[in-house]
């Protein structure tokens, strides 16, 4: 039977419990191989329990020194009882300046110290016990998370400065760097927040007019990588100019955060139809463009368009990639099998080739085909290409070239571009 004896209110610190007879001190640690938490218990005496009682410092200090033997017992295996027991009195009973020493020879979880306010520099100079003078029993383990990621941020050579630190919490990413950024002015000192705005505000004058475009060759919601690429080096190069004293972490959270917004613009607005727009040049009549369309995938799948339908030829077909591109799905071909004519993208080398009925099939014979092959410059050539066959055709794809029938010197001249 176990009867719990003293406990703190606050949070993990571990329990003094009595068992058959014996007093333990209890404490939740690591999981088990279903992810529950482990609960692991060793005797003590009553002198230790006296201590554990009264001295809040020296009962955070035996867990803090206990815990990494915990871990080492993973998720099946015993603690080392003989050895949690020896730390007892060298922790619990003996001077200050003995403690101290034997925090320079043992493991101990520096992280929990911190939580419950340990004081930093302090514990970094080796000086525990005076660290454990701010001690609390609450724990705020957003402060040890803190610690970590400057830890971290120290081996890279990064230290920040108070506007570095203030632009990281305005975004939500001073613990973690990959996390979607969003403005949180409360999350900054009232007195930097003016500062933080300034260098909010050279990037988006960097960025205006700049938009990042949706690629639907990677699904619904993916973004144009080239266009998220040229926001981030305007916007870097806008804020290095402004704030040359911000580190790397800084100034990538802003155009992160420029970007982030941008691309959530483009997914909220409803897909464009290009070939909605003017002739651009290509000199068209509106008897060129297009009634009827059948797209297909290299998987088999077909979808047909008319004009008079809903929606415009543009908008169907990216939707139709948009559902159906994958690393092995990323061919797809627009037909209009009235005109004898189509396009083919290869999505996967960026280039595209137009194909022309030379001369139909008749008794039995197959039908002649012209295939020229041309490169694409990212998703948005390719949005341009599709609106100028919607609209002319494989004729008003002319200005799209140079276009070579030669399927040799199409390689050299996309292995070139490719190597540049």
């Amino acid at each position: 039977m176990r009867e719990i004896v003293f406990t703190r209110a606050a949070g993990w610190i571990p329990n003094v419990v009595r068992e058959n007879g014996e007093l333990k001190l209890m404490m939740g640690a690591g999981a088990d191989a279903n992810h529950e938490p482990r609960t692991f218990t060793f005797t003590i005496g009553e002198a230790h329990l006296e201590v554990i009682r009264e001295d809040l410092a020296r009962h955070l200090l035996l867990w803090s020194a206990v815990l990494p033997m915990c871990d080492a017992a993973g998720t099946r295996g015993p603690l080392d009882e003989r050895a949690a027991v020896a730390l007892l009195d060298p922790v619990l009973l003996s001077p200050p300046a003995d403690v101290d020493a034997l925090f320079r020879r043992i493991r101990w979880e520096k992280g929990r110290l911190i939580a419950h306010g340990a004081d930093i520099a302090l514990l970094e100079r080796g000086q525990v016990c005076a660290a454990m003078r701010a001690a609390t029993e609450t724990s705020n383990d957003k402060r040890a998370q803190e610690y970590h990621v400057d830890r971290r941020r120290a081996e890279r050579g990064m230290v920040l400065g108070p506007l570095d630190a203030a632009l990281l919490r305005y975004t939500g990413q001073y613990l973690h760097g990959a996390t979607i950024p969003k403005r949180k002015p409360d999350a900054v000192d009232p007195a930097l927040l003016p500062e933080v705005m300034r260098v909010i505000a050279a990037a988006e004058q960097a960025c205006a007019g700049m938009r990042i475009g949706l690629d639907p060759r990677r699904g619904r919601r993916a973004t144009d990588k080239r266009d998220w690429d040229r926001m981030t080096k305007a916007v870097d190069a806008a804020v290095r100019r402004a704030h040359p004293e911000l580190v790397d972490d800084s100034v990538r959270t802003v155009s992160f955060l420029m970007c982030s917004e941008a691309s959530d613009r483009s997914r909220s607005m409803p897909v464009e139809d290009d070939e909605e727009a003017t002739d651009d040049g290509a000199g068209l009549g509106g008897s060129a463009r297009k009634s009827a369309l059948s797209f297909t995938d290299d998987k088999g799948d077909e979808m047909k368009w008319l004009r008079a339908g809903p929606r415009t030829a543009g908008a169907e077909f990216w939707d139709f990639v948009a559902d159906r591109s994958a690393g092995d799905n990323e061919v797809f071909t627009i037909e209009d099998e009235g005109m004898g004519e189509g396009i083919q993208f290869h999505f996967y080398a960026d280039s595209v080739a137009r194909v022309t009925t030379v001369r139909e099939g008749r008794g039995g014979a197959e039908p002649e085909y012209r295939v020229e092959y041309g490169l694409v410059d990212g998703i948005a050539g390719y949005r341009k290409v599709v609106s100028a066959f919607v609209r002319g055709g494989c004729a008003a794809l002319d200005r799209f070239g140079p276009w070579t029938t030669d399927v040799a010197e199409f390689e050299r001249a996309r292995r070139r571009r490719d190597a540049t």
